[in-house]
């Protein structure tokens, strides 16, 4: 396992719409313990393949609970196929950096998705974990949370961006 480079906007492999994993192998599966050890590391609760330049619909999230050490889970080729009500709660994204936002997403969720191995399973998610979920999903699009914001909060991002672009430093 090792920890890998997340990508930060604007990055371009972050706004390429992710190719779907047909190969279900030992490769895949270091991938993911890549992503997890990188997830962990952040700290993140989530993380999808193309903040790590792999753009393949893969995602990861925690799904321990406050009690449990790190326990994740992986959903490979994930598509929401029940949507219902919504709700507005806060976010944040690790490629994103220095940036929090109420963003509104569906409430409650079904998803169909592949494990490791390849087989399928559907899920039902609701509240936080739907958020985290729609969140990780909308990278393998090529979207990032910033696009559900107002464009004056998205422009003043960009703008603060570029001031700390042109200056050199890396964002924190």
């Amino acid at each position: 396992m090792s920890i890998r480079r997340i990508y930060q906007y604007p990055e371009p492999v972050l706004r390429v719409k992710a190719k779907r994993i047909e190969v279900f192998n030992d490769d895949l599966k270091e991938l993911i313990a890549d992503m997890a050890e990188t997830m962990y590391d952040a700290p993140g609760i989530g993380l999808a393949a193309p903040q790590i330049g792999e753009s393949i619909q893969l995602l990861i999230t925690d799904i321990g609970d406050e009690r449990e050490e790190q326990r994740y889970k992986a959903f490979i080729n994930p598509q929401i196929i029940l949507s219902e009500g919504s709700q507005i709660d806060e976010e944040g994204c690790l490629s994103v950096p220095e940036l929090t936002a109420n963003v509104k997403r569906f409430k409650k969720i079904t998803l169909v998705y592949q494990d490791e191995e390849g087989n399928e399973h559907e899920l039902e998610a609701e509240d936080r974990f739907a958020v985290v979920l729609q969140h990780e999903i909308d990278h393998l699009n090529g979207i990032l949370f910033i696009d559900h914001l107002t464009p004056l909060k998205r422009n003043l991002y960009k703008k603060k961006m570029k001031k700390t672009m042109v200056a050199g430093k890396e964002p924190a």
